[in-house]
């Protein structure tokens, strides 16, 4: 390996240790070696940005563990006035010498790779889009935990007898909210009661919607019920809460939501969770193929004596993939677009998941392009190749006659 680097430091970084190794010295020489240990506290982080700076060292790498690196990045990634090369590696693209692992040789070995300039860098996007990116991922969880309790709450319904979900479609709605309301505050309900409850459409199936409450809840049950659906209103309260401060991070990014929002099947609320996984600077991938790769939308490699073998996608980035695979399913609802009629075309080959992953990564690569290149979404230039396509579809039934013994004139 030839050192490039005259002062670097690698840092091995544990839940409450970091051992860092700072090599200095001439590129054609041996570098001196100097290792300090460090806490995770954020007074010995300090220390440790202060040594830093003091030896003059602009270039620091560190493994990717957990969570564990983010506070040593954002206590480092302010030195020299945000002039600092901080390097986030992956663990698994700087395995040390089996045989030989200590946290000294494992910072030792960082330091080294870092000084050769063999070590590339995880997507790590701005201050203030890793904290969008904090909020989303945040109510991802929030809504789950809103969907546990609604299943909880329909689950001790079907337990005390009250069939109300085979009669309306979402019972936590207008008219099933005020039925939950009024049956752990009463403990039954009336057909006066509940036709007040029932809202729109739903009044036509009364009687059968009375049959299937038709019961009395007692005491225990009426609290437990009321104590269960209390914590779904705040569930949704915190949800509000959260999606308004979501809107305050993002309003300064309206630009590029309003270009990502301007694809089929695609929302404010899904546009904003994209692109506080990827950010806006695009820059930071060389290519689409970057992105899918890194986002885990990508098959891997694995070939051997010319054969190139089965392999499934890798793991990436778990949100966005998530994000682009529900939005994918929507389009396929969408009969009119182009993204649709990709999907079925691709599902006739290779299957419905298969083609949903196919067309969240479509999805990604058209997103990478316009945030690049600051375009508007536009049908029509796919127009161009549905002509090809359906041009060669024109060709394959032509050929298929022609074996079958058809002779088959086409139009000039």
């Amino acid at each position: 390996m030839q050192d490039i680097l005259e002062c670097c430091c690698g840092l091995d970084i544990h839940k409450e240790s970091i051992v860092a190794c700072l090599l200095k010295g001439p590129v054609n020489k041996q570098p001196s070696s100097e290792i300090r240990v460090f806490s995770t506290l954020l007074s010995d982080l300090d220390s440790l940005k202060a040594w830093l700076v003091e030896e003059n060292c602009m270039h620091v790498a560190m493994e990717s563990t957990g969570i564990y690196w983010v506070p040593v990045y954002e206590t480092l990634e302010t030195a020299f006035d945000g002039r600092m090369s901080l390097i986030v590696a992956n663990a698994r693209h700087m395995k040390n010498v089996p045989g030989k692992k200590t946290d000294m040789k494992d910072a030792e070995w960082i330091a080294t790779l870092l000084r050769a300039g063999l070590l590339n860098g995880s997507f790590i996007p701005e201050k203030d889009i890793r904290e969008a990116r904090d909020l989303t991922r945040y109510r991802k969880s929030v809504i789950s935990d809103i969907t546990s309790q609604k299943n909880r709450i329909e689950k001790f319904l079907q337990s005390c007898g009250f069939r109300l979900s085979s009669f309306i479609s979402d019972i936590f709605g207008a008219s099933g909210s005020a039925i939950i309301k009024h049956l752990y505050t009463h403990g039954s309900i009336t057909i006066k009661d509940l036709d007040s409850c029932l809202k729109t459409q739903t009044r036509r199936r009364i009687n059968e919607i009375m049959q299937a409450i038709n019961g009395r809840l007692d005491k225990h049950q009426m609290q437990f019920l009321k104590m269960m659906f209390g914590h779904l209103e705040s569930l949704r309260a915190h949800l509000s809460e959260v999606e308004s401060q979501i809107n305050s991070f993002i309003c300064k990014y309206d630009h590029q939501i309003e270009l990502i929002d301007g694809i089929p099947g695609i929302d404010k609320t899904a546009a904003s969770t994209i692109l506080a996984e990827i950010g806006t600077d695009m820059s930071k991938f060389k290519t689409a193929e970057h992105i899918c790769s890194w986002a885990g939308l990508s098959p891997g490699n694995n070939e051997s004596a010319g054969k190139k073998k089965r392999v499934n996608i890798n793991k990436g980035n778990p949100y966005i993939k998530c994000i682009l695979c529900e939005v994918a399913w929507i389009i396929t609802r969408q009969r009119k677009s182009y993204l649709c009629a990709w999907y079925w075309r691709m599902k006739q080959r290779k299957g419905a998941k298969k083609a949903i992953v196919a067309l969240a990564r479509k999805l990604l690569v058209i997103i990478y392009t316009m945030l690049k290149t600051d375009t508007k979404y536009n049908e029509n230039c796919f127009e161009s190749r549905r002509l090809q396509t359906e041009k060669k579809r024109v060709a394959r039934m032509v050929y298929e006659l022609q074996k079958l013994g058809f002779e088959v004139k086409q139009p000039a």
